[in-house]
Formats: structure tokens, C-alpha cells, sequence
């Protein structure tokens, strides 16, 4: 069974959790007797082979789950409070992904195409900036750390950075 918000060692299950976003918002609407789910955006990040002009082999993801999961929650309310009735499903990978596979899946569902393309590009970015997701790199030469998530989620500023970034 697929909650709302995963950390998962097994590979996405894309189609899964498009549907599991889209069920949510369905009786959300009916609850609310509001507009029923008019958009659907569905953000996938995937391993890219090169990064700061080097090639990537793989890329190997972990998480604090019980905090992760979490950030995915609070990222949710945070969206939601800027935009009534939109609801998110964030699933992200840990372990060992090669390059094209999918590391994570953002389904945002929304009465319409506007609300559903910011909440899911406000949550991309608050993803990075909040959530204890930490990636290393394996390298043609070696490997490498990357600098995950550095805010305190509690700061306004980087919220409304985020906010600024999914509505340009």
C-alpha cells in the first residue's frame, strides 16, 4: 500500500503514486464540495550524468526517514496553505540509483494547471532546501559528497525563496 510521503529503497512507482495523489484529491473535493482535481503535474528528478563538469556513474541517496518523511508532510501544509486544496504525494529513493533513474516523484493535483505547477515546483525546492536527503556522488575519479539540505525550516526567508522560485 503507497502513502502520501515515502523514503523507499525499491524503485518509484510513478504510475502509483500519480493515482494515490489523484484518489486524495477526489475526496478531498467531495469533503469540501469544492472543484474536483482539474490538473495534474507530475515532477520526476533523475540522475544526471554530469554534474559541475563531471561525469556521474551513479549516485547513492540517504535519509533520516523519520524526518524526511516528515519535511514531505510539512512541505505538503506549506503548499497547501498557499494554495487551497492542492494536494502533493513526495516519494524519494535511497540507495544506489544509475543515471536516468528516477530519485524522486512529486505528484501535485489541483483544480487547475496554475495551482498544480506551483505546488509541485514549490515543493521541489523546498525538498532541497529542508528535507535530510543526502547524495553522494561516485565519479569517474573518485567520490563525493554533495551539501543536501542546510535551512532551518522554521526561517521564513528560504519559504518564501521557494515560493519565489515556483512562481515566477
Amino acid at each position: 500500500m503507497l502513502l502520501p510521503f515515502a523514503i523507499s529503497a525499491d524503485p518509484l512507482d510513478l504510475a502509483g503514486v500519480l493515482a494515490l495523489a489523484q484518489h486524495r484529491h477526489a475526496l478531498q473535493a467531495r469533503r469540501d464540495d469544492v472543484e474536483g482535481p482539474g490538473a495534474v503535474v507530475l515532477f520526476v528528478g533523475a540522475v544526471r550524468g554530469r554534474h559541475q563538469g563531471q561525469e556521474v556513474r551513479a549516485l547513492t541517496y540517504e535519509a533520516y526517514e523519520p524526518l524526511a518523511v516528515g519535511s514531505f508532510e510539512r512541505i505538503s501544509g506549506e503548499a497547501a496553505a498557499r494554495v487551497p486544496g492542492v494536494v502533493l504525494c513526495i516519494h524519494h529513493r535511497i540507495g544506489t540509483l544509475e543515471v536516468g533513474e528516477p530519485s524522486i516523484v512529486i505528484a501535485a493535483v489541483a483544480a487547475h494547471r496554475a495551482e498544480a505547477y506551483a505546488a509541485s515546483r514549490f515543493a521541489i525546492e523546498r525538498v532541497k532546501q529542508i528535507s535530510p536527503v543526502w547524495k553522494r556522488e561516485h565519479l569517474v575519479d573518485g567520490l563525493s559528497w554533495v551539501e543536501g539540505a542546510t535551512v532551518d525550516p522554521d526561517d521564513p526567508a528560504p519559504l518564501e525563496e521557494a515560493w519565489r522560485r515556483a512562481c515566477p
